[in-house]
């Protein structure tokens, strides 16, 4: 029977795995799930402790809402995770690859260590693993079971920097030689690129399968940052504004529900114009 629009976003019943669920996205993705109906696992490296015992975590993400502590860099750690939602559940409908480092840049040596010439191999190595080999193993694991199932939803999250390149002004600190400025990782725009292009394989290869495959590339989230940080790039923005964290939560359920059944293989820019520059 055919669904008529408002069912169409519904997302009653359906479980969806969210990486870096804790953190400051992901959450906004989970309570978006659980607004549209949706049962919400937030896995992250982090522990949630007691928080999900409290009466404002089942207000804001659900009452069968749970938080699963995992490192998604390893393999047995994902593969716990699909243990226990299949345990709980007996089903999985949808995987958001949300996590990814996004190292702050507070010290003199944390300055030093963002520019291109003095990254050292670890963080380099360990960004990928997060942002990029997580989401390979979160999608090999989880993917194939919902591929085995013939039914799901992968929504790779990745940025307005998968379009472009960081413009480093924004990022210039007034007094410092300039092998001293600041810059954004190249780590980021890396993996950010990387997942544009592990959403376009999966969405071709599991297309038989039933499980469809997009991604989100969100602009700059408001979070507090430096009013000169907010000036600079708002000036880059035609909406001349950086994005409040939950603007994207609309987009994220039209991409985990049925209003996007012929939609894969796609990446859905919400920048507030910024690429259109």
């Amino acid at each position: 029977m055919k669904q008529g629009l408002q069912e169409r976003f519904d997302l009653s019943g359906r479980v969806a795995v969210i990486t870096g669920g804790l953190g400051l996205l992901g959450r906004q993705h989970a309570e978006a799930i659980a607004a549209a109906g949706g049962i919400p696992v937030l896995v992250d490296v982090r522990p949630a402790s007691q928080e999900t015992e409290t009466a404002d975590w089942r207000d804001r993400f659900g009452p069968q809402a749970c938080a699963l502590q995992a490192d998604i860099t390893r393999r047995e750690g994902v593969e716990a995770v699909r243990t226990a939602v299949l345990a709980r559940f007996d089903r999985l409908d949808i995987l958001i690859n949300n996590a990814a480092n996004n190292p702050k840049m507070e010290t003199p040596a944390d300055l030093v260590k963002s520019r291109f010439e003095n990254m050292p191999l670890e963080q380099w190595a360990d960004d990928l693993a997060v942002g990029l080999t997580g989401a390979f193993l979160c999608s090999q694991v989880l993917g194939a079971e919902m591929a085995r199932r013939r039914r799901g939803v992968i929504v790779n999250v990745a940025s307005d920097l998968a379009v472009i390149a960081p413009d480093q002004r924004l990022y210039r600190r007034e007094g410092l030689p300039d092998d001293q400025q600041p810059a954004k990782p190249v780590t980021y725009s890396v993996v950010k690129t990387g997942l544009l292009g592990l959403t376009r394989y999966l969405a071709t290869y599991w297309a038989e399968s039933g499980v469809r495959v997009n991604a989100i590339s969100p602009g700059g989230v408001y979070n507090g940052q430096g009013e000169d940080f907010v000036a600079r790039l708002s000036q880059l923005i035609p909406l001349g504004r950086m994005a409040s964290r939950d603007e994207y939560q609309a987009a994220v359920v039209f991409l985990c529900c049925d209003a996007s059944s012929y939609m894969t293989g796609a990446n859905l820019v919400i920048d507030g114009g910024r690429t259109c520059w």
